[in-house]
């Protein structure tokens, strides 16, 4: 089972600012700033690998290192917590 959390950078940390970021299995679910004129989607990142995964309806926007059953996982997981991951978008972008 993985588990889920929001991340605290330190204080003085850009990516506090710049990049709110969801821990879900082991996996860094994130927005960007600059995301702000397009639909609800996350940044889904691992490592080296990196995918944009729209939030409405929940699809693959661009893959870059993630093989197919990774894919198909991060899919699966941001279905499980889209209300989860819309409720941060919408309250990052109403600030």
């Amino acid at each position: 089972m993985g588990t889920t959390d929001i991340a605290t950078p330190p204080a003085n940390s850009w990516e506090h600012v710049a990049m709110p970021t969801i821990h879900i299995s082991g996996y860094k679910f994130r927005f960007y700033s600059s995301d702000i004129f397009e639909p609800p989607r996350v940044h889904v990142i691992k490592g080296e690998k990196a995918a944009k995964i729209w939030l409405q309806p929940v699809s693959i926007q661009n893959n870059h290192g993630y093989n197919a059953a990774e894919l198909n996982r991060i899919l699966k997981l941001t279905i499980k917590h889209q209300s989860r991951l819309l409720e941060a978008w919408n309250d990052y972008f109403s600030q």
